[in-house]
Parts: structure tokens; sequence; C-alpha cells
């Protein structure tokens, strides 16, 4: 008779936790950083709900084992996605919940009685952070904070922040293999993109979560879908008008710049807005009616008789890419439409589906893009 017979499966993970040593060690984040920590993390705060597109890359069937507090954001961010993890994982609706660093709704008391080991904020809070002093005052209660990006710098930050957090959790393998996934995700586009001498590259504007409000329009610069754009084999036309990362571009300079592709992003925001014009693309979205309003928010003055309207070279794709781990999908989708020449053979859907195989404990859902052209390069 084994022990495992004896003590049974969960009896024998107990033991091995309780044997498991966290040793002290020192890391670099994403601010530049050094950190010290007792790692492997057992009890982890997540400075944002969207942070669970990692947690469950690395725990798979067990996203939230380490999560002791999140941001209260995913359900109004995206609900489809919380949803679907609340679906395989009901416990998730009982861990604490809190407000935001940017907003001053945080915390601090109630955080140290969670007795993290960690808090994981994400690089764009670190401002609102040091202005309100909560570094210091996490530190002096034994609260590290980490800084991990996949919103600022997606393609430079990625693969590091995996890294960071591959090692706080003791998965560092399960970090190295989804940054070679990652990697070789890209490279189906940047090798193509990079081996063509005279590339043309189409005026590509993307309005970023398009519908959400009634101005007209968020856009990107040359950071995140801008620079998505750019390795798709696009030109951002918003890049001119936008100094940093995220702005605005008005209505004459998208009727004057005439772009040949636009690109929407878009999710279901019902908590936020209700009953607006936003796109619900997303898993499990109706892409019919992502399509229809899609089609309704070309009608406003700004897209009236634009080259990309006029030749139906006008899509949809999910907000969320933007802020997680998966942006190599946008990418590819992005490359497609605006290259369908280069890319006849890639599937950015087949990857999709391949990253919830191999990474992800929820089933793939189909959604995430829609387009008002031909459907056959969709």
């Amino acid at each position: 008779m084994t022990l495992r017979s004896v003590l049974g499966a969960s009896a024998l993970s107990l033991i091995a936790a309780s044997l498991a040593q966290a040793d002290p060690i020192t890391l670099t984040d994403i601010a530049g950083r050094e950190v010290t920590v007792d790692a492997p993390v057992e009890r982890v705060i997540l400075g944002e709900g969207r942070q669970v597109f990692f947690t469950s890359v690395l725990d798979g069937d067990a996203p939230f084992d380490r999560v002791v507090g999140w941001r209260d954001d995913l359900k109004q961010a995206s609900p489809e996605s919380y949803d679907a993890y609340a679906e395989k994982f009901p416990d998730l609706a009982d861990i604490p919940t809190f407000g935001g660093f940017k907003d001053g709704t945080f915390d601090i008391e109630q955080a140290v009685s969670l007795q993290p080991d960690v808090m994981l904020m994400n690089l764009e809070a670190k401002q609102a952070t040091d202005e309100a002093g909560y570094e210091e005052k996490l530190a002096k209660v034994g609260i590290p904070i980490v800084y991990i990006d996949f919103r600022e710098k997606p393609f430079e930050h990625t693969p590091a922040s995996m890294e960071i957090i591959g090692k706080l959790f003791g998965k560092e393998d399960r970090a190295s293999e989804f940054n070679t996934f990652y990697t070789e995700q890209m490279a189906l586009v940047t090798d193509v993109i990079d081996a063509q001498s005279d590339l043309e590259r189409p005026l590509t504007f993307v309005e970023r979560a398009a519908g959400y409000s009634e101005d007209c329009c968020m856009s990107f610069g040359d950071g995140n879908f801008g620079r998505f754009v750019e390795l798709a084999g696009g030109e951002n036309m918003a890049s001119p008008f936008i100094p940093g990362t995220f702005g605005t571009v008005n209505a004459e300079q998208i009727i004057a710049s005439n772009p040949d592709q636009i690109i929407a992003t878009g999710g279901n925001w019902e908590a936020y807005v209700p009953g607006g014009d936003w796109i619900g693309v997303g898993p499990g979205s109706d892409e019919d009616e992502a399509r229809r309003k899609l089609a309704a928010l070309m009608e406003r003055p700004a897209f009236t008789g634009v080259k990309a309207v006029e030749t139906g070279q006008v899509h949809a794709i999910w907000h969320q890419f933007y802020n997680t781990p998966y942006s190599f999908v946008a990418v590819q989708q992005l490359a497609k439409w605006i290259h369908p020449e280069l890319f006849p053979n890639l599937d950015p859907e087949a990857t999709l589906e391949e990253l919830h195989a191999r990474f992800l404990p929820v089933d793939y859902r189909p959604g995430y893009w829609v387009s008002l052209g031909n459907t056959e390069t969709n």
C-alpha cells in the first residue's frame, strides 16, 4: 500500500506545501526597482482583476489559489471573461476585492489584514502609487510591491513580466514555455514583415474603445495598439497627433488622413455605459450584433466617405488584448487585415485555440473580432 493510497492526493499536496521552503529572492521589476521577496509566494494581491490573464497561464487549473485579494474591475471591464472563470471556479466570488490606487480607494488596512507575500501592480499605476506614498506605507508593514507591464510596452515587457511572475510563483519552467510560444507566434508576423524590402504600409486608424463615449475619437500613439499596427505592417495614422501612448484625434484629422484601414477596439461595457454604442466583441460574443454596431459607428461624420469605409476595410477587435500576455494574437489578426496577401496561411483563431488548449483553464469561445468586409479574410 502506497503513501498516496493511505493519505490521498489532497493530503499529500498539503504536506508538500508545508515542506516547501520560501527563500528570499531579489529581482528587478519592470519599473527597474530591486525587490526582495520570499518565494515561492503563497499569498498574492492582484492590483488589477485582469491580471488573472497571467495567473491562469502560470497556475493552470488553480488560477486563484494564491490570490487573497484583487481589484474589483474584471466583472465590469471584461464580464464575459469573469463569467467564464466564475463558471469553472465559483469560489472566485469569495475573494476580497478592493479599490484602485488611481482613484484613491485602495485600503491599506484591508491589504494588511489579507497577509499577502507580495502585491503585483501594473506599471501604469506607479505614478499614482508614488504620489500617494503607497510604496513606503506598504513596505513598512512588510508588503512588497512588484511592477509588471502588459500595456505600456507590451512587446518589450511581456516576456520579462512573465519571467518575473514565474520566479515569484516558482513556475519558471511554465513561464519559459509560454514565452517561447509567445516569441514563436510573434515571429510568424514579424519575420514576414521584416523580409519585405519595399513594404507598402497601409494607413491604419485604430479607434480605442469605439462607441464607449460620444466623443470622437480616442486612439493610440506609438505604444500599445499603435505599436500593434506597426508590427503588423501598417502605418499608425494617429502617431503624428498623439505624442504618448494614449490620446485623441479629431474628426477633421481622420477625414483629411483618409485611412486605408479602420480598426476599432471593443468589449462588453454594459457596467460602465449601459446600452452604449460600444462593440461587444470578446469570448462568446454575438458577432452579428457586434458587426451591426460597428457599421452604425461608421456612419458618424468622422468616417463619412473615408476610403476604409468605402472599401469595407473596417474591423473590430477585443479591447482586452491591449493589457494581457495574449497581444501576439491581436498582432496576427491585424496582419491578416492589413496584409492579407502576405499572410494567406496565418490563422489567428487557431493560435487563440492553441493558447487556450496549452495554457488556459477555460474553454475557447469565438467572438474576439468581426469585419464589415470580405469574411474570407476575417
